[in-house]
């Protein structure tokens, strides 16, 4: 008669400790890590206020929900040559952009860096005051 060995059993791996390092490396990270970006620098935001007029003179810029836009009540696919060419002869005009709330910044932003380096000195945003 002939006796065969058992097979030899490997001892079951201990995930357990293993664990334990993983979520004491997790808290450890948490309270030594920052949640939130900071600035190189100091940064004050701007106070917001409400209530007050808005300018008399100017030009104004519209904007709606899709993008579409027109100048002083006149629509037109080249808002950009018609604020370049009043800037360009009174750098002192004030610029109104009146956009829809759900208008996307994407159709905004490009304006304003633009009318900055053509020299604008006032370009303001309106808004609805609060409770309105």
């Amino acid at each position: 008669m002939r006796l065969t060995r058992p097979p030899v059993r490997q001892a079951p791996e201990t995930i357990i400790a293993l664990i334990d390092v993983v979520f004491f490396l997790l808290v450890f990270f948490m309270l030594i890590g920052r949640m939130d970006a900071t600035a190189p620098f100091e940064v004050s935001p701007p106070l917001a206020t409400t209530g007050s007029d808005m300018p008399a003179g100017g030009i104004t810029l519209s904007v709606s929900a899709a993008g579409d836009m027109a100048v002083d009540g006149t629509p037109t696919t080249a808002p950009l040559d018609i604020l370049l060419d009043q800037i360009a002869q009174a750098p002192e005009t004030l610029v109104r952009i009146n956009a829809h709330h759900a208008a996307e910044l994407r159709h905004i932003l490009p304006l304003i860096a633009a009318l900055e380096a053509a020299g604008a000195q006032d370009v303001a945003l309106v808004v609805t005051p609060a409770g309105l």
